[in-house]
């Protein structure tokens, strides 16, 4: 895999947090590779590692020891202010609980992450329809609240959030977990649909059926990656 293709790099990464005189290692090591266009899952137990690992390529966090590459940049050189610039720009976010406004509505929850770019509004707007559109959404979403609508549709609002600024990558944080099993597969239909399109998705999850439905999976335990796994399409929760 050559150094363009690669949108992800991980570095022999460790993290450590440390609460009065008791270290906690979370991370022992950490190495991994995502291919521009992936759609890689990340599975582990309780405790293994797992959000540790997303936060750190999420450049929410940033690693005791070793180095994140985003797009062949070494973030480990960028300032505050520079690595959250740089992330907004380069990294969609989707959670397990939607992590949406019900003040706002949907409109105004898509194009969060394009308020604080300066774009004018009708210009946010286009794109907000157009990630809509993307994750199968409804135009009359638009104008309610997210408190209006069902559990897969919200996450697909959220998907559609995480989208809108044209990312290079989408990580998603156990996006099924608080789904029923219809709701869930819209959803893993939905990022299966955006990889298609060319976009890279990295999920974590704890169900198999979800992790089959990707193209690589890595298996995390106490903070090691310890087998990566090439799934099993006929187990994958859309076909079952």
């Amino acid at each position: 895999m050559g150094e363009e293709d690669r949108v992800i790099r991980v570095e022999d990464v460790y993290k450590v947090y440390v609460t009065g005189s008791v270290a906690t290692w979370a991370l022992r090591g950490v190495s991994l590779s995502v291919r521009r266009g992936a759609f890689v899952s990340i599975m582990g137990p309780s405790g293994s590692g797992k959000t540790t690992l997303l936060n750190l390529v999420g450049l929410l966090d940033r690693p005791t020891k070793g180095k994140v590459f985003i797009d062949g940049v070494d973030t480990s050189r960028l300032g505050d202010r520079e690595l959250a610039e740089f992330r907004s720009r380069k990294i969609g976010f989707v959670f397990q609980t939607f992590n949406l406004v019900n003040r706002l509505t949907v409109l105004e929850n898509i194009e969060l992450p394009l308020v604080a770019r300066g774009l004018p509004r009708e210009e946010r707007r286009r794109m907000v329809v157009k990630a809509l559109l993307r994750v199968g959404g409804e135009l009359s979403w638009l104008s309610k609240r997210p408190n209006q609508l069902s559990g897969g549709q919200q996450q697909r609002v959220a998907i559609a959030r995480a989208i809108v600024g044209s990312p290079s990558i989408v990580l998603a944080d156990e996006p099924t977990g608080n789904l029923d099993t219809a709701s869930a597969r819209v959803v893993v239909n939905t990022f299966l649909e955006l990889n298609k399109l060319g976009q890279t998705i990295v999920v974590i999850t704890h169900n198999p059926e979800v992790a089959n439905c990707s193209q690589v999976i890595h298996v995390l335990r106490d903070g090691r990656i310890v087998a990566v796994l090439e799934p099993d399409p006929g187990r994958c929760l859309i076909y079952r």
